[in-house]
């Protein structure tokens, strides 16, 4: 028996669309996680982008577990001295731009190299229910009947 190993002629990239409404946050990163790197497909290539594409929508109506959404913390540097800076995820969702907390959240359970960067480009993210990729007939994924630990009541 020989092992498969795909080539850029094998992929078959589909379009998936999840909705985050009352979904906790980890579970919902890591499900994204593993569509966008192609491991739930039986022919899984570790090298190759094998992912469909992800939208997730509702992505300010996220849940998180615990105090999390208090004492999250996400930190950055302003590149000055003593310019480190922090924003709590509370801050985040109810700021301008809420979708940064399912984008950061999936992007650091993704590998951290060029075809991580190249997976990351297969994810959109919007705050509300709308979305302009319609035309793509995406397969619409229900993340809260998985399993009843995936959603949580504020």
């Amino acid at each position: 028996m020989k092992t498969f190993t795909a080539t850029p002629a094998d992929i078959e990239k589909k379009w998936v669309l999840i909705d985050a409404e009352g979904v906790v946050l980890g579970r919902l990163a890591s499900i994204a996680a593993t569509i966008l790197r192609g491991k739930n497909k039986p022919s899984y290539t570790p090298h190759m982008d094998m992912g469909d594409n992800v939208i997730i929508i509702n992505a300010d109506k996220v849940q998180m577990t615990g105090k999390k959404r208090q004492d999250k913390k996400y930190y950055w540097h302003t590149g000055h001295p003593g310019g480190i800076k922090e924003r709590s995820a509370s801050q985040i969702l109810e700021g301008a731009h809420p979708e940064r907390v399912v984008e950061k959240a999936v992007e650091r359970m993704i590998s951290r190299n060029k075809l991580g960067r190249q997976q990351m480009t297969n994810l959109r993210v919007y705050a509300g229910a709308a979305h302009p990729h319609e035309a793509q007939a995406p397969a619409v994924i229900d993340v809260k009947a998985m399993n009843p630990k995936n959603t949580r009541s504020a």
